[in-house]
């Protein structure tokens, strides 16, 4: 606790890479929830232990996989409901998960639990330029107010 502040967390964790899993970095983390200001994300500051391998390679070949479709990429209820992501659609699952962590992060409280669930819905945006967009209906999932 710290006195008209919020609550203070350290946390020691570990990050694996999952598309080179068993390449793993140390980390920590202090987290600050404040007192009294809900709409307020926790301040978080973060350190890690050395780098992951870079994706560079897998983001190349998802560029040019998305780029050679002859339509824009539409999908939805990713996974389904046994759990399944079709290998294609890792990438864009794994930039959900990207963008759920801000809005988790975000949207934090020391009273959340907030996982990705589900990607209700993805759409590639067209451009006319060489830049991928994407836009995504996500569910997110409170375990605490189960």
């Amino acid at each position: 606790d710290i006195d008209d502040a919020g609550h203070t967390y350290h946390l020691e964790f570990v990050l694996e890479d999952l598309n080179d899993q068993g390449s793993t970095v140390n980390c920590t983390a202090e987290v600050l929830y404040h007192l009294g200001n809900r709409n307020a994300p926790p301040d978080v500051q973060f350190t890690v232990e050395g780098e992951l391998k870079s994706s560079d390679e897998a983001d190349h070949q998802f560029y040019n996989q998305i780029k050679s479709l002859k339509e824009e990429l539409v999908a939805e209820n990713i996974p389904d409901s046994h759990g399944n992501v079709p290998p294609a659609l890792v990438p864009v699952h794994l930039l959900a998960w990207a963008a759920a962590g801000y809005v988790i992060w975000q949207n934090s409280t020391e009273d959340t639990e907030l996982h990705l669930a589900q990607i209700k819905r993805v759409e590639q945006v067209k451009r006319s330029d060489e830049y991928l967009e994407f836009d995504y209906v996500i569910l997110l999932h409170d375990v605490v107010s189960q």
